[in-house]
């Protein structure tokens, strides 16, 4: 047993901001990091467009961003949260910069201000096109500096820990030895992202299986609006891999055009914001062309820029281009819809606290009332480091009031050594994002949603029999995982009667 007083269950930029604060509040305190990859792993990295913060005062305020994410949220938002994440928006910004995070500087030495879709005004600041990976980077070297901070990679949390609606802390899988070890703690944050990898096409990193939300079901957590899936619309088209490259909404900021294969511009027929549309109005639209068509994707025209301002913006879109043969100043791209964003999760309250009890949720697991039915392009690492702020200045005061739960768990019951059978895994898993794919997609149908539900029971059912009688793995849990946030987004979609946002059901 390892005994901690705050564990974090994940380590993009909401479980390290949090651990950062909190270790330099209490530094005779202890930190738990635990990671199932890497501890740069994380959709954190992998976020290109930067952070929506209102900069620019004199062409921009507040005012304008929440009536842009109320807008995009299509009358889900909570206003009251709303407000607070993008007033607090600016203080969180200046964090990152003093802890090392280098944003781009225009001729005027000022922030390079970014637009995307459904945005009034340019505010999104920005490292390149790997804002996320800069901040990633920021961040770790920060968390490395605390020696109270302990991160724990390669180890995989299983099952949360509570009692009488209380969290001690979680199971952990030790992915090296296979030693599930008990973490005990004051308080636990889940902090793991998302659940990209339960679709055939997805942006998302390969630990995207949504395990934070799996195990605060389990736990019977509150979990609201799974329904909600953002669907990016411009990401790579490969017809051979799942995880695909995300071509950044900054790309049409920066004044590019979405055709079809004929040439035509499809965008302003739908929305008078054309290609700035924001991402549900342009995946739907997409996807209504590809229909009508059968192609197989669209087209983002860039060759109208000019190629050095480009390269510039933009060097690891252009480089994974060019590496697969295209050359943006003469060819389209192509590109297709895919599963981007998770706007629902995990309920918390604008303290980030869940329905049970010393449980906390921050970032894309969690469900805070900030992106309603659609997320507002580059709010999502606004939220995190906004959410692990307001976490961490509740914890620190509920710290000084709480002493350590003094309580002793039972050891994770091994029933015996058999393996579990390796093609369950691979095979359920490929099936089970083939079929939310084609039944759980960006438009969907109750007879489409009834066909996966029952499905999603039977492999939910074998799995539990496997498990009874296996011994568990990372891969086995990972898929266990996917099953069960699946079947979270098919039962409230199936609950959700009117169509919202991203949400569209015929």
């Amino acid at each position: 047993m390892i005994q901690t007083d705050y564990l974090i269950i994940g380590s993009g930029v909401a479980g390290l901001t949090f651990a950062i604060k909190i270790a330099e509040e209490f530094p005779h305190k202890t930190v738990t990091i635990v990671t199932k990859s890497n501890e740069d792993e994380s959709n954190t990295k992998y976020a290109q467009g930067g952070i929506a913060v209102v900069q620019n005062k004199i062409e921009d305020d507040f005012k304008k961003h929440i009536q842009d994410t109320l807008i995009c949220g299509d009358g889900l938002c909570d206003e009251e949260v709303v407000t607070m994440v993008i007033t607090k928006g600016p203080k969180r910004l200046e964090e990152l910069i003093e802890w090392g995070a280098r944003f781009d500087i225009n001729e005027d030495g000022n922030l390079d201000l970014g637009r995307e879709g459904g945005h009034s005004n340019n505010r999104v600041v920005h490292h390149k096109d790997q804002t996320g990976h800069e901040i990633e980077r920021a961040i770790l070297i920060q968390a490395h500096r605390k020696p109270n901070i302990k991160i724990y990679d390669f180890y995989f949390a299983l099952e949360l820990i509570t009692e009488n609606n209380q969290c001690f802390g979680a199971y952990v899988l030790n992915e090296k030895t296979n030693e599930i070890i008990i973490f005990k703690s004051n308080y636990t944050l889940l902090a793991t992202g998302g659940i990209g990898q339960i679709y055939g096409h997805t942006t998302n990193p390969a630990v995207a299986t949504g395990d934070g939300i799996a195990m605060a079901k389990r736990a019977r957590a509150d979990i609201k609006e799974m329904e909600f899936i953002q669907f990016h619309p411009t990401a790579l088209y490969n017809k051979n891999l799942s995880s695909t490259f995300l071509i950044s909404e900054a790309v049409r900021g920066f004044g590019a055009y979405l055709r079809t294969k004929d040439g035509t511009r499809f965008m302003p027929n739908y929305d008078q914001r054309g290609d700035l549309a924001s991402r549900d109005i342009v995946s739907q639209s997409i996807e209504i062309e590809l229909k009508k068509s059968g192609d197989d994707c669209v087209y983002l025209d860039c060759t109208h820029l000019n190629r050095a301002a480009f390269i510039n913006h933009f060097p690891m879109i252009y480089k994974s281009c060019k590496a697969i043969g295209i050359d943006v100043e003469k060819d389209w791209i192509p590109v297709i819809p895919a599963q981007h964003y998770l706007c629902g999760g995990i309920a918390v309250n604008t303290n980030g606290q869940t329905s049970i009890a010393n449980l906390f949720a921050c970032g894309e697991c969690s469900r805070s009332g900030l992106h309603g039915a659609n997320r507002l392009a580059s709010n999502s690492l606004l939220e995190a480091l906004v959410y692990s702020d307001r976490i961490y200045q509740y914890i620190a005061k509920a710290s000084l009031k709480e002493s350590p739960a003094n309580k002793d768990f039972p050891q994770w019951k091994r029933e015996n050594t058999k393996a579990i059978p390796q093609e369950f895994t691979a095979n359920t898993k490929l099936e089970l994002q083939l079929l939310m794919q084609k039944k759980v997609g960006i438009v969907r149908n109750d007879f489409d949603l009834s066909k996966a539900k029952t499905q999603l029971e039977r492999w939910k059912k074998e799995g539990d029999t496997l498990q009874a009688t296996h011994t568990i793995n990372k891969e086995f849990y990972e898929v266990k995982n996917m099953i069960d946030v699946s079947l979270l987004i098919v039962e409230q979609s199936i609950n959700r009667k009117e169509n919202r946002g991203g949400f569209v059901k015929n």
